[in-house]
């Protein structure tokens, strides 16, 4: 959709956000957070030149440097959502320019194109620390979501209890804005069957037409687009690769997309977001959900990644209560979310 550039203040010119840019977005974020996340960015401005259907990127130009910018990312039903929902990733202006308009100018073109895709909300999460960013929100209408994001620390060892379930792969990470979760949970006496039979291995791209064969068992719905954009966002837009697969006798029978972050919504710190898991129905109950995520959370902690973050909602309290067992706890970031007329 053409930006509207007349819409901006004097000496103020909204654009789109492009790869030169990436210097000064960088300046800003540090300027804002204190060190520079150079990798995740180039990751962000890369992503949004080989998918730019999916990217929503905003830049704001003041004497002729960039005073702000906005990222954020399209999430259609297509992914298995009841409503499509624009995600705003990231927002800065510069120290000096703040106060000036600048912040509220980014996120009104982007609610314009989300209002010409016909997306009724975007998403957002921040931290409960970040007060800058909380009375932001707040000015720019913001509410609370309808969810709760749960996190968990990384520690071995954490998964001996005796527990699996059969799940719904239809949530899809807000990275996400973490949007729809239908997690069906089973309590089961959990022996060695598990160990003994299965094998976790790393996902690859040949796995597509497998995981898109369980999903199918699980969710009576061919998303193979879906499916397909689940697995290359989860091969080429994560920092490390930790999605898994578990087999048996050579066949896929589970799978667990997660991601590694070390950026999004102001994130400094890497951070492991658990999209998506599913278990073919033929092997639920068995231990395979158990052995997925006890050797993702192994991997991450040898990558020194220390905490998993997923999101529920609030009224999903099987799942929540689940999660809990676990060792999830209510995290330091609130999920926030902005209706569109």
């Amino acid at each position: 959709m053409p930006v509207d550039v007349q819409a901006a203040p004097p000496q103020q010119k909204l654009r789109p956000l492009r790869p030169r840019d990436l210097d000064a977005i960088i300046t800003i974020d540090a300027a804002l957070s204190g060190r520079s996340r150079r990798f995740y960015f180039e990751r962000r401005l890369k992503a949004a030149q080989a998918e730019p259907a999916f990217h929503v990127q905003f830049a704001v130009e003041q004497g002729g440097e960039i005073g702000g910018y906005i990222l954020a990312r399209r999430l259609g039903g297509e992914f298995g959502r009841s409503q499509p929902v624009f995600r705003l990733e990231a927002i800065g202006v510069r120290p000096r320019e703040q106060g000036h308009g600048i912040g509220h100018l980014l996120l009104e073109a982007l609610e314009n194109e989300a209002r010409a895709g016909n997306f009724d909300s975007i998403r957002t999460s921040a931290s409960w620390r970040d007060h800058l960013m909380l009375r932001f929100l707040d000015s720019a209408g913001f509410e609370i979501a309808p969810d709760q994001i749960l996190e968990c620390p990384i520690q071995r060892g954490r998964l001996e209890a005796d527990f699996d379930f059969d799940l719904d792969p239809g949530f899809h990470g807000f990275g996400s804005a973490f949007d729809e979760i239908d997690y069906r949970t089973d309590r089961f006496e959990y022996g060695t069957l598990a160990r003994d039979r299965v094998e976790v291995c790393v996902l690859t791209a040949e796995d597509v037409a497998d995981i898109r064969r369980i999903d199918h068992r699980i969710t009576h719905r061919d998303r193979g687009p879906y499916i397909k954009r689940l697995v290359d966002e989860s091969l080429n837009d994560s920092a490390v690769r930790v999605s898994l697969t578990s087999r048996v006798d050579d066949t896929v029978v589970g799978f667990v997309m997660a991601r590694t972050d070390f950026g999004d919504f102001g994130r400094s710190e890497p951070t492991a977001v658990l999209d998506t898991i599913g278990i073919d129905p033929d092997y639920a109950h068995q231990g395979m959900g158990t052995a997925l995520l006890g050797q993702l959370f192994a991997n991450l902690e040898a990558l020194r990644i220390e905490r998993v973050e997923t999101l529920v909602r609030r009224d999903n309290f099987e799942l929540l209560g689940f999660l809990y067992d676990l060792g999830f706890e209510s995290g330091q970031r609130v999920s926030f979310v902005k209706p569109l007329d």
